[in-house]
């Protein structure tokens, strides 16, 4: 018999039913997240983005909205709770990890949200900054972008709401590399290094 808790984990695996595709970003909002030309991109989507997080960046994103006209089509939804955000990450259609280039700590940073997104099956547009690059390389889960333009960033999302072909294989790759990118397989590296260096 499968337990409770197992059974919430396998449904949790599972790509729901996406009614709505809207796009999501997760995270702080904090200067340097490219919200200054991720929100006029918007203008020429046909999808709602979702900003679930807060930071220092949120009463300038709230001015790039209203600026833009965008009440209706860009939703802040504040802090969530982490099983909140799993079920809104699950039910979105893409993701977007951007970051303007501020500085080495912003190149070559890796954020936990671009493995959120791969974890929930979601392709994402993502800056083509180092470490992204060599991740896709061994299987692409991202469109990558090297240009955070308006008009760049608009027609990345709408290749990831329109290109079918190119959204299934992101999503294959996104269901393949979650079994590999985990704790469960990370902690047994890290395992490693502390008992080799016990036994040093």
């Amino acid at each position: 018999m499968v337990s409770f808790a197992m059974s919430r984990f396998l449904r949790e695996l599972e790509i729901p039913e996406k009614p709505e595709r809207y796009i999501l970003y997760q995270g702080a909002v904090n200067e340097g997240r490219s919200f200054d030309t991720l929100i006029p991109a918007m203008l020429d989507v046909p999808a709602r983005l979702l900003i679930a997080g807060d930071g220092n960046y949120m009463e300038r994103v709230r001015v790039l909205i209203k600026n833009h006209g965008l009440e209706e089509k860009v939703i802040l939804l504040g802090r969530v709770t982490p099983k909140e955000l799993r079920d809104i990450t699950r039910k979105a259609w893409a993701g977007v990890t951007l970051f303007e280039y501020k500085g080495k700590s912003n190149y070559f940073s890796l954020a936990n949200r671009y493995f959120d997104y791969m974890h929930a099956g979601i392709p994402q547009l993502c800056v083509d900054y180092p470490v992204y690059r060599e991740l896709n390389n061994s299987g692409a889960v991202a469109l990558l972008t090297s240009d955070l333009q308006p008009a760049s960033l608009a027609a990345g999302l709408n290749r990831l709401l329109t290109d079918q072909a190119l959204y299934k294989s992101l999503q294959t790759n996104c269901l393949s590399k979650r079994n590999v990118l985990n704790w469960q397989t990370e902690e047994k590296t890290l395992l490693k290094i502390y008992q080799h260096l016990f036994e040093s």
